[in-house]
């Protein structure tokens, strides 16, 4: 039961696990909202340019008609009826599929909050090579989820085109006595009910499924509680790894500051278990500068090898505590304390200079 707790998906994505999935080009995303905006900017550009579209198929149909007759089937001619029917159909077909494609590239972008690039997807994949997988792939619950969205789509604009088309079944008959243009513009407008009625059902749909895709989006990037302690090492390095490293870095600190002590002017210590490596340098600072400090076998490490190049060992206990409490190794004594560090100093260079203390 424990493992089984253990395997189970109960702990929110990480922005780590978010990230990675991201840069894989993995978003939350639903076809339905590219669907809608597509709809959306061909309906516009039909209301825009519908009018105009309009003229230009009847200018090239007018065209090609006036000038049958005197088509000759050389390779020129026919060079030029074939560049000529591009460009009307450029003229006709062009602005709707620069709408269309700038409405897919905006859908994407809004459902992903921006433009990101990612060679991921590019990356060839040989398992789904394997037929089985495939199988596996297109009886899926996804596929069947898919299928089903496909189908009440179908059925949706189906429904919708056929009480608009009956909506307007009487005006059918009188079509028969207008012209080309007449026709156009009857189509042209129930059209435009229809994509509008299915436009409306679209955006509702989008907005529900991108709501699902968003929430089984992040239930697939839900964690087990190991998978977060192993991205936690990961992120934070092996605790293990980690402690060794301090100590090594405070050995390293360790050694720096015993080999300072053997320039130091006065070891102030503490009987039992502190002592402080005191340092001036009149050259260099404007105070005293406590070189070393510690406590136990570090301080007992200081005094050893102070008595080994001669230097003063002077106690005082409740300063040897100030010190060791409050000043840092490289800080200078503070003016606290500088008055009572002073007078160790000048009782030591006494000392050294053969006076009597």
């Amino acid at each position: 039961m424990a493992e089984d707790n253990k395997d189970q998906k109960t702990e929110e994505p990480s922005s780590k696990r978010i990230t990675d999935t991201e840069e894989k080009g993995n978003f939350a995303h639903s076809r339905e909202i590219n669907s809608a905006f597509i709809l959306l900017a061909a309906m516009s550009g039909f209301m825009m340019t519908g009018e105009q579209s309009t003229k230009n198929v009847l200018e090239s149909w007018h065209v090609m008609i006036s000038d049958a007759n005197a088509l000759q089937l050389s390779t020129e001619e026919l060079y030029k009826v074939t560049v000529n029917t591009m460009e009307s159909f450029l003229k006709i077909v062009g602005p709707f599929l620069a709408l269309i494609m700038f409405a897919g590239v905006a859908s994407n972008v809004v459902q992903i909050g921006g433009i990101r690039f990612s060679s991921h997807p590019l990356i060839p994949k040989f398992s789904k090579l394997n037929p089985l997988k495939g199988f596996g792939r297109i009886f899926s619950k996804n596929s069947l989820m898919e299928l089903f969205k496909s189908l009440f789509k179908v059925s949706v604009i189906s429904v919708a085109s056929y009480f608009t088309i009956k909506s307007h079944w009487h005006e059918i008959p009188p079509l028969m006595g207008l012209g080309v243009g007449g026709i156009l513009s009857f189509m042209g407008q129930v059209a435009l009910e229809i994509i509008f009625q299915v436009l409306v059902i679209m955006i509702f749909l989008s907005l529900l499924d991108f709501s699902f895709q968003k929430f089984t989006y992040k239930e697939n990037l839900r964690m087990t509680k190991q998978e977060v302690k192993e991205e936690r090492k990961e992120t934070d390095g092996n605790p293990q790894i980690k402690q060794r490293i301090r100590t090594a870095q405070m050995e390293m600190s360790r050694k720096r500051m015993m080999s300072a002590v053997p320039e130091a002017d006065v070891i102030v210590t503490n009987p039992t278990h502190i002592s402080v490596a005191i340092k001036y340098d009149v050259m260099n600072f404007a105070a005293p500068v406590v070189v070393a400090k510690g406590a136990g076998d570090v301080a007992m490490k200081i005094r050893e090898i102070a008595k080994e190049h001669g230097i003063p060992i002077v106690e005082d206990k409740p300063l040897a505590r100030v010190l060791n409490k409050t000043v840092e190794i490289g800080q200078m004594i503070p003016d606290n304390l500088f008055k009572a560090v002073a007078e160790i100093l000048a009782y030591v260079y006494r000392l050294k200079s053969g006076q009597p203390g």
